[in-house]
């Protein structure tokens, strides 16, 4: 029941614009940014107020407009059919899909009571909101553009889903290794299949009841995008494959050394990608549609260079780090990270291609006037790596790739061994030997040979992740919301591969964060051993 005084403010407050921007509408509820370009702001009670980025809608209600609940914590869903809603008894008698934190049994909000509510934290119903909801200082023309983009935020069709089917992409660079690429596609198949055998007859549309989660009842369907030709024409091939097939998500996938026209295509089109098999992952604080199991080599980098920094304290002489990559390879963004990490005089970084064909002369020459004092890193592939046999060790210490050197399996000559440390960003083989369990024995009862045991773990991950996910999101099948609750999930997976441990908060898109230095058992086999803890740099 709506007091006296709120309804007369209510009935009293002016008109709101017509035609509002929604461009406007959307930087408000994202950045907290409003139409003159100036943050708007808001206050919780005695507390500071907050302003911006801080301020942005998002950062609660989330970029899907469907809330959260965290804990004891609920965040309820803020896009229009939500909030304009007649008011129920239960979610069963509301047509819409189900999401945890909404609350069907309260007083629908008309535009003007929705206004008053974002400015004085006062419900339509009279009730005073949490103090966790700030309440705004925003002007007329910027609210009707606000409330404009809030009606808008949940399709009524989302891209890539039917009654009966999600569908779904992977794509596949043409410079990606053709064993990555028979590792993926092997595990995504196979799954899709098993997923699919399970399925049920075609049932009728889920309602609004908790009761009814895990019950989703669509079959899969795998389209494989095999990009060719150079990589300024992946984004156009890529577009008119979305046309084509409309999917929901881009699922795992196979990358070489470009998987930047990949990323961005993705981020331009709204399409969530995740977890692909790349060494060379697009970093940008700024996107969100784009998830990575890591950072890959770049991650390697700064594990190197953590290791480094912690090496020079106490000493005074410069010394030399001479690095050796190939033009083309994600070597060469790993070693421009590297050089990026000491911009001081404390390590004179030398950074030298490895010319010509894979061989000795390459590699030779690149390493003709290493000193014993210098520090070696090697970028390099298997083919390079053999070639060392042949190349005296002079360096005092070398670091090395383990994703571009073939992890514990690496070619590293045996005289290298003894001053080698690689840079590993997995937990080692004991730690996640129970893990990995599950997804090699599935692999054997399904008669799916182990090619890259890496590669096929994480694709079996990323499959799992998506069912799971999935299975809670009953039939609110909408992108943003596909990544927040898979955001929101991550951290709980037990089964996590060839990873300790995977998280991913708001704006992280990378969910394992650190690795090991790793140094060798010494003896013929693939035996390595932790030289270092746990290092999240």
């Amino acid at each position: 029941m709506w007091t006296a005084a709120l309804l007369a403010v209510l009935l009293s407050a002016p008109a709101l614009p017509h035609a509002p921007d929604t461009g406007t509408g959307e930087s408000i509820y994202r950045s907290g940014i409003g139409s003159s370009g100036v943050a708007i702001t808001g206050s919780r009670d005695s507390s500071a107020a907050v302003a911006g980025a801080d301020a942005a809608c998002a950062n609660c209600h989330r970029r899907s407009g469907l809330g959260q609940l965290e804990g004891r914590i609920s965040i309820p869903p803020i896009s229009g059919p939500y909030l304009f809603h007649p008011r129920a008894k239960e979610g069963d008698d509301l047509d819409l899909p189900f999401v945890e934190s909404m609350r069907p049994d309260r007083e629908p909000y008309t535009e003007a009571s929705l206004a008053q509510t974002i400015r004085s934290g006062v419900g339509p119903d009279g009730r005073v909101l949490s103090y966790l909801m700030p309440r705004y200082a925003i002007g007329d023309e910027d609210m009707a553009s606000l409330i404009e983009y809030l009606k808008g935020m949940t399709p009524s069709s989302v891209p890539g889903v039917t009654a009966s089917v999600l569908h779904f992409a992977t794509i596949i660079t043409p410079d990606a290794d053709p064993v990555r690429r028979r590792a993926t596609l092997s595990v995504l198949e196979q799954y899709f299949t098993d997923k699919n055998a399970f399925a049920r007859a075609a049932s009728e549309r889920l309602r609004s009841s908790h009761r009814m989660m895990f019950k989703a009842n669509r079959h899969w369907m795998l389209h494989v995008w095999e990009l060719s030709g150079a990589p300024d024409t992946w984004e156009q091939q890529l577009q008119l494959d979305l046309r084509r097939e409309p999917v929901l998500a881009v699922i795992s996938g196979a990358g070489g050394s470009n998987w930047s026209p990949v990323h961005r295509f993705c981020e331009h089109a709204s399409l969530p990608c995740l977890f692909p098999n790349v060494e060379l992952p697009v970093v940008d604080d700024r996107d969100f549609y784009s998830m990575y199991f890591s950072r890959g080599v770049l991650l390697e980098a700064d594990l190197i260079a953590h290791q480094l920094s912690a090496d020079r304290e106490g000493r005074s002489a410069a010394q030399r780090v001479v690095e050796l990559y190939r033009h083309g390879d994600v070597g060469a963004a790993a070693a421009a990270q590297l050089a990026a990490a000491f911009p001081d005089d404390a390590y004179t970084v030398l950074r030298r291609p490895v010319d010509g064909n894979p061989g000795r002369a390459g590699v030779a020459a690149a390493l003709r006037d290493v000193r014993p004092q210098d520090i070696v890193v090697l970028w390099l592939r298997p083919s390079d790596l053999t070639e060392l046999a042949r190349v005296p060790v002079r360096a005092r210490t070398v670091y090395m790739s383990a994703l571009m050197g073939g992890l514990e399996r690496t070619t590293l000559p045996q005289a290298w061994r003894p001053v080698t440390r690689m840079a590993y960003p997995f937990d080692l083989p004991a730690g996640r030997r129970i893990r990995m369990d599950y997804p090699l024995g599935w692999f054997s009862m399904r008669g799916i040979a182990v090619v890259d045991e890496q590669v096929q773990a994480d694709t079996y991950l990323a499959c799992g992740l998506l069912a799971e996910t999935l299975s809670h999101m009953s039939d609110s099948f909408i992108r943003d919301y596909l990544l927040e609750r898979l955001e929101g999930m991550l951290e709980h997976r037990v089964i996590t591969g060839y990873y300790p441990h995977l998280s991913l908060a708001p704006g992280q898109r990378f969910a394992s964060k650190g690795g090991y230095l790793v140094s060798f058992d010494g003896g013929q086999g693939p035996g390595i051993r932790a030289a270092s803890e746990w290092i999240t740099p």
